[in-house]
């Protein structure tokens, strides 16, 4: 057992945390400028882009399932290997795998080669609780440890989703000045740069887990386990909701889930330590960044092609074009920027606790404002607005609380597993929606591309449910986590 001295004798002195973070954090914001731009990019130009490939806009949902699914197992992998290796080293990594990915979309000739592209660029996911693993620990030591996570890390989301502004306006400005590959060539320049900042501009001096190991047997569990799920959803996307292999594969996937968690239950360095979610400050967090990510990332793509949908063919829709696209997602992230920027704030009012669960409701309102308020612009704007706000504060709040209720050896995998949680609920979202969006609903002619409205309204009153859920959820967090170290030995 590691004790909290032993810990401490690890981490930089006091006087140094405050210096070493306001020095990393720069190298950091431009991982997260970049990382923005990457998300928000292809939003504008999905009916361009599935114009190109020759699909349906329903089918970009695949895109987006298949980068989830990747980005959860590599979240999961890369954390765990950040506390083992180094986290400067996952960086280095992760932003490879990534610009792989970006020049992959440049050249992509088909729907399978761009599927691998979008997949691999999952890698960015990794980003942002690796930086705040790197965060946590140089503010170890320090009196206000907890403070300072919860003010960087709200620099960080705040400016990852500032920067997606600068990614939507400049695709939906774009897609008709130039190529679609010279178009998409800008991300993947960008994601180059990133390679390139990180290794020369964050130091190595940080401490690892030594001896410890990746649990390779516990990770195939999990792959096994997902891509069951994923080639489930793809038959009973194909064959229809009566499709008994899709469903005997579902089935299967859930199966796998038993002897996975017992295999890990058993081992000392595993690949998803559920000993640690045992603790009663960290699983209501992991169960709401999963809730959370299937209302706010399963929501994605469906809002980019409702808003492209004209009324006058369908009967619904928004009617609008790339541009009117890039408004909404920068609407959205503003207002993401604002929620992430004042939790910190709000925390010190309220207690981190009370401040969490509010912005999970708030953010199910926003949802929930879909359902009746769907037919002009100005009601998506004020929707997504409402959404940002509480989405930017549970982005913000859920890493920094599990690197909280972490032991000093596994904050990397706490801060991981809330991203991996979110992705793997977005996957579950976007391949679900996927099927919605396609299925048999009010609207005849699906050959020509467009969803049943149907689909739309189970989007919404899903992921209003979802993060309803979410908020629930966090309500079960301890008084305690209001207060400074909530756990500080290994499990």
């Amino acid at each position: 057992m590691e004790t909290g001295k032993q810990a401490a004798a690890t981490s930089p002195p006091p006087s140094l945390a405050l210096p070493r973070l306001t020095r990393v954090i720069g190298f950091l914001v431009f991982t997260e400028i970049v990382y923005g731009i990457l998300r928000a990019f292809y939003g504008p130009i999905v009916s361009d882009i599935a114009d190109h490939l020759d699909i349906s806009d329903g089918e970009f949902n695949w895109f987006e399932t298949a980068q989830h699914g990747m980005a959860a197992l590599m979240v999961l992998t890369f954390s765990r290997l950040g506390d083992i290796r180094g986290h400067k080293r996952v960086l280095i990594w992760t932003t490879s795998l990534t610009a792989l990915g970006s020049w992959i979309l440049v050249f992509a000739p088909s729907f399978s080669t761009f599927l691998i592209g979008y997949a691999l660029m999952g890698a960015c996911a990794v980003w942002l609780p690796i930086e705040i693993a790197i965060i946590y620990r140089r503010t170890a030591g320090s009196d206000h440890q907890h403070r300072l996570s919860r003010r960087a890390a709200g620099i960080l989301v705040s400016v990852f989703y500032v920067s997606m502004i600068g990614g939507a306006i400049s695709s939906g400005a774009l897609i008709g000045a130039m190529p679609l590959p010279v178009l998409l060539s800008i991300p993947a320049l960008l994601a180059t740069a990133c390679v390139v900042v990180i290794w020369f501009g964050i130091e190595s001096d940080e401490s690892t887990a030594a001896g410890a190991r990746l649990d390779r047997v516990g990770l195939g569990l999990l792959t096994a386990s997902l891509a069951a799920f994923m080639t489930g959803m793809v038959f009973i996307h194909i064959q229809g909701v009566t499709s008994t292999l899709g469903w005997l594969l579902v089935g299967l996937s859930l199966a796998i889930l038993i002897p996975f968690a017992r295999y890990e239950a058993r081992q000392s360095e595993p690949m998803i330590d559920v000993r640690l979610l045992k603790i009663r400050a960290q699983w209501p967090v992991q169960l709401a960044a999963l809730l959370f990510g299937i209302a706010l990332l399963g929501a994605e793509v469906p809002f980019f092609t409702y808003a492209r949908t004209d009324p006058d063919i369908t009967g619904y829709g928004l009617g609008t074009g790339a541009g009117f696209v890039s408004v909404g997602i920068a609407t959205h992230v503003i207002f993401i920027a604002i929620g992430a920027l004042s939790f910190p704030s709000i925390a010190v009012l309220l207690g981190a606790r009370r401040a969490v669960v509010i912005a999970a409701f708030v953010g199910a309102v926003g949802f929930g404002l879909w359902v009746p308020f769907h037919s002009l612009p100005g009601q998506a704007l004020v929707n997504l607005a409402i959404t940002g706000l509480g989405a930017g504060a549970i982005m913000a709040a859920l890493p920094v609380l599990a690197a909280m209720a972490a032991p000093s050896n596994r904050t990397g995998f706490a801060t991981g597993m809330t991203s991996a949680g979110k992705t793997i609920g977005g996957a579950i979202a976007t391949s679900a929606f996927a099927i919605v969006l396609s299925a048999t609903g009010s609207l005849d002619g699906l050959d020509k591309g467009y969803a049943p409205f149907s689909g739309y309204l189970t989007v919404w009153s899903t992921s209003t449910a979802a993060a309803l859920l979410a908020g629930l959820a966090l309500l079960m967090l301890p008084r305690s986590v209001d207060e400074e170290p909530v756990a500080r030995t290994t499990v």
